[in-house]
């Protein structure tokens, strides 16, 4: 990388990461909840304690259970009920994608940027992590879903931060280069970088931000051990698989591969099951992420 290149990446660097701190601010409940992710003894009560103190969350909590996709009987009222059926990191997950996308509802973004479709986005490859991460071995299975849930978060930070190179990068991949390929001639910095500079900022732990960094090429994460699988290559799965079905950030963009074809390097025994669990759990969710 030239000098050159390399002042105009930490100048586009630095405009994209002050985004940050423009962001709406996490709130205490959700700062508790991120923190949970850390501790491996986080308890139904204290889970339970904290989703109660926010009132939209804890309807739309109930609302989920309630839904068809859990199939119950009569209905479920109690935000500590819930958290018994759906398990501590179930619940998490939903708290944790339902705060975070209604925060960011209202941020101002460049014309032809989609909040829903990024909303959707993140939550369809959120859900997708966290499944295989139930039917795989991985290390810290339980950052899927918040790998899923933000590893394009630096896509967000681009147009927020840098509107008119958005603008150069889009009308770039319309024309047939790869986003990655656009970002990197456009900025000298790319967003699975920015994604992870940012998880960083935020105190996440070291195996997300790595998840978020290497989820265009997870062959490149050092965390690959040959035993476990990393959350990059959850995510790069669920991220290929979910821009294949057409549940993308960009709307006209055509993704060409074969869904199926997004699971073939990973040692899934029933990927029939794992689409039909994606399937109802993503139709269940999918109306809180608009």
């Amino acid at each position: 990388m030239t000098a050159c290149t390399t002042d105009k990446s930490i100048h586009y660097k630095d405009r994209a990461l002050k985004c940050v701190n423009d962001l709406p601010p996490f709130s205490p409940t959700l700062n508790r909840l991120l923190a949970t992710l850390a501790r491996e003894d986080a308890s139904f009560s204290q889970i339970g304690d904290l989703i109660e103190k926010d009132t939209v969350v804890s309807g739309n909590v109930l609302h989920l259970v309630n839904s068809a996709l859990y199939g119950r009987r009569g209905t479920i009222n109690s935000v500590r009920h819930a958290v018994s059926l759906l398990g501590v990191n179930k619940l998490r997950n939903a708290a944790l994608g339902m705060s975070i996308t209604r925060m960011w509802n209202d941020v101002r973004t460049p014309p032809g940027f989609s909040m829903a479709r990024f909303n959707q986005h993140a939550a369809a490859t959120a859900i997708l992590a966290d499944l295989l991460a139930q039917r795989l071995p991985v290390s810290y299975p339980e950052g899927a879903f918040v790998t899923g849930l933000l590893h394009d978060i630096g896509r967000l930070l681009i147009g927020i931060a840098l509107r008119e190179e958005h603008e150069d990068i889009m009308r770039m991949v319309q024309q047939g280069e790869s986003l990655l390929a656009a970002e990197s001639e456009v900025l000298g910095v790319t967003h699975p970088e920015l994604s992870a500079e940012a998880l960083h900022i935020w105190q996440l732990p070291a195996l997300i931000q790595a998840g978020a960094l290497h989820h265009h090429n997870s062959t490149a994460d050092p965390a690959r051990d040959g035993k476990l699988l990393t959350l990059s290559e959850l995510v790069e799965a669920s991220n290929r698989y979910v821009n294949a079905i057409g549940v993308s950030i960009s709307a006209g963009v055509h993704v060409s591969e074969a869904p199926d074809l997004a699971f073939a390097n990973l040692p899934l025994k029933d990927p029939e099951g794992l689409i039909q669990d994606f399937d109802a759990e993503y139709a269940s969710v999918a109306q809180f992420f608009r």
